[in-house]
């Protein structure tokens, strides 16, 4: 039986659909991917053209574009490729978990969390002591993901009821939010001027400066992370029913919804540690991608191919359309800051209903 949107297709003893729209969406917004960041890899004080760049890319150019292409651009784009894609499939996990597209990392304070343990291993791991020698050999980025990944094991023992219910948790995420951010704060005050001018910059989420070293470290926790997040798609399916509903088809719920969680923060956590707080991609990116596609919850695959689009579009518009380099945090808050005051008037809407 053949449903509206979808083929069904067997090959021996394996069976699956396809599915047309999701294959055409994925591949033109891997296409508009290409093309965004070959395009913010020629702007800059010396401008390259498209062709140009995907020459150079390709092999050709001479030597001065292959080091400004290669050694110097590649790495910033790649790094907010692999970020944005990093936040769109976690954001896509979370709200697909939870059944609430309010929950995503930057709600559930597992980016907030991250944020406060950078800040902390900078502030605190500049001084004197065995604590700030511990926090300073740690370094920012691990401390950020240690911080996520405490967070977030904070945020789903608070919420878990014998069961986990999508409302329960966003509420325990904005109040774990609200203290972390209390903790940024307050580090802030008591931080010296050339620590919280530190802070300050990792706060806005950069993507400037960044190398090879600041690629490798988030592509290797992509192909960690990502294959069994995949593996793992057709549980979120059975997710989407009551946890009853779930179990009476043989689903260990609470363990899929675990170790999902876990994947969903780890990504999170890896990107914020690798560019800082880039926030609202992993809101807006998963119900932006569910609409194009037409499916019944977030598609992974599609959702961290449009979160890379958008980081990557993101740092391209701060870097020349706003005048004065602006950081791509800032410009994914105020793409996403509407995004967010729409989802809450529409929940609003549907619970007064």
């Amino acid at each position: 039986m053949t449903v509206a949107g979808r083929v069904p297709v067997r090959v021996g003893r394996f069976s699956g659909v396809w599915r047309p729209r999701f294959v055409t969406v994925t591949l033109v917004g891997v296409a508009l991917l290409v093309l965004a960041s070959a395009l913010n890899i020629g702007r800059g004080d010396y401008p390259i053209s498209l062709l140009e760049v995907l020459r150079t890319l390709l092999g050709a150019g001479d030597e001065a574009q292959r080091f400004i292409v290669l050694d110097l651009r590649l790495p910033r784009t790649l790094t907010g490729l692999l970020v944005g894609a990093a936040l769109g499939l976690s954001g896509a996990i979370t709200q697909s978990i939870a059944r609430n597209p309010l929950a995503s990392p930057d709600m559930l304070g597992v980016t907030d969390g991250a944020s406060a343990a950078a800040v902390l291993a900078i502030v605190i791991g500049g001084g004197s002591g065995a604590v700030a020698g511990a926090l300073g050999a740690i370094g920012v980025p691990l401390a950020a993901l240690i911080g996520g990944l405490a967070t977030a094991a904070l945020m789903y023992g608070l919420a878990y009821r014998r069961g986990l219910d999508s409302y329960r948790l966003v509420l325990v995420g904005v109040g774990i939010s609200a203290a972390a951010l209390s903790l940024t704060s307050w580090l802030l005050v008591v931080a010296k001027i050339e620590q919280a001018g530190e802070v300050l910059v990792w706060l806005r989420g950069s993507l400037n400066s960044r190398d090879w070293g600041d690629v490798v470290p988030v592509g290797i926790a992509l192909l960690l992370l990502v294959p069994p997040a995949l593996l793992l798609t057709f549980r979120l399916g059975v997710l989407q029913l009551d946890d009853d509903a779930a179990r009476g088809l043989g689903v260990p719920v609470d363990r899929s919804r675990g170790v999902l969680l876990l994947l969903a923060v780890g990504l999170a956590a890896v990107a914020t540690a690798c560019a800082g707080p880039v926030r609202f991609v992993a809101l807006m990116v998963p119900q932006i991608s569910l609409r194009l596609v037409g499916s019944s919850r977030p598609p992974l695959v599609t959702s961290a191919v449009y979160g890379a689009l958008l980081t990557v579009a993101a740092d391209m518009l701060g870097r020349t359309v706003l005048g004065e380099e602006q950081p791509v945090g800032i410009v994914t808050v105020v793409l996403g800051a509407p995004y967010l005051l729409y989802l809450l008037v529409r929940q609003n809407r549907k619970a007064t209903a």
